[in-house]
């Protein structure tokens, strides 16, 4: 099973919606910035600045990540991950973290962030295995759904 990360092209559009509106609506809910982002992905990712991977696996899109870009210069949100239910467990998140990990080092950004929440225990653990640090969460955090806030500093 070769799993292949490939950056981001408008055909896979759909995917990027569909991957993680499944994502959000079997853990939590989709909030209306979701809805928006998810479906303009272009607009509001990459015209900005970002950057958004796929996991493709025989032809089929089976995992997503973004980098969105912050206020600050240099740091970037990893965000909008997701991988198809069918495809979980063989590691193709783990996969879509080191291609953004690599990249930003390749890059020269400063530090990734991400917003979480601790329920989604697998997902905390591997933030932490590849050597994410909590940092506390401010008040206005971009999503009512996070309970911890992650940088990796590069």
């Amino acid at each position: 099973m070769e799993v292949k990360i490939i950056p981001y092209n408008n055909k896979y559009a759909k995917d990027f919606y569909e991957l993680n509106l499944e994502w959000l609506q079997t853990y939590f809910y989709v909030e209306p910035f979701d809805e928006e982002v998810l479906s303009k992905p272009q607009q509001y990712i990459i015209d900005k600045g970002g950057y958004i991977f796929f996991a493709k696996l025989n032809n089929e899109i089976v995992g997503t990540v973004a980098l969105m870009p912050m206020k600050t210069k240099g740091v970037f949100e990893l965000t909008k991950m997701a991988v198809s239910p069918n495809h979980r467990g063989y590691k193709i998140g783990q996969k879509l973290m080191q291609q953004c990990i690599g990249f930003a080092k390749s890059e020269k950004f400063d530090r990734l962030l991400l917003y979480s929440n601790t329920k989604l225990e697998n997902a905390i653990y591997i933030y932490r295995k590849y050597g994410f640090i909590e940092l506390p969460l401010e008040a206005n955090s971009p999503y009512k759904r996070s309970n911890i806030k992650m940088e990796y500093p590069l």
